[in-house]
């Protein structure tokens, strides 16, 4: 049985890296119970358990949000999934813009702050 170390959320533009893990186990999400499932183009609905770099993940390949009229906790269930799971370590990939000129499409950044405009904290304690 596998118990991944890390759990990675790939967004649309990263959903392609999926394929490149390997003895991958792949589980629709509307296989799981009470998982919620993305309306969102290029959000392919499927958890990926394998071995990137011959690490143990957990990959979310396609995400939901909450424009897409899902609750906080709608939002945060996968996460929590795949901690339970064993994932210690969470890389969440997204395509975000920034205000520096110098940045263009596909530059790798790091957010090191997040701003709630939703002003909503979960229920579900951590």
């Amino acid at each position: 049985m596998l118990f991944p170390e890390v759990a990675i959320i790939l967004g649309s533009g990263l959903g392609g890296l999926a394929d490149s893990i390997e003895h991958a186990t792949i589980i629709p999400y509307s296989d799981i119970p009470h998982f919620p499932i993305s309306t969102a183009q290029g959000h392919a609905g499927k958890l990926v358990l394998g071995f990137l770099a011959g690490v143990p993940v957990v990959a979310m390949q396609g995400r939901v949000h909450r424009y897409e009229g899902f609750s906080i906790d709608e939002v945060c269930f996968p996460v929590r999934c795949m901690q339970q799971l064993g994932a210690h370590t969470l890389i969440a990939s997204n395509a975000s813009g920034g205000l520096n000129p110098r940045y263009r499409s596909g530059d790798i950044m790091v957010l090191d702050q997040h701003i709630n405009f939703i002003g909503q904290a979960s229920a579900i304690p951590s």
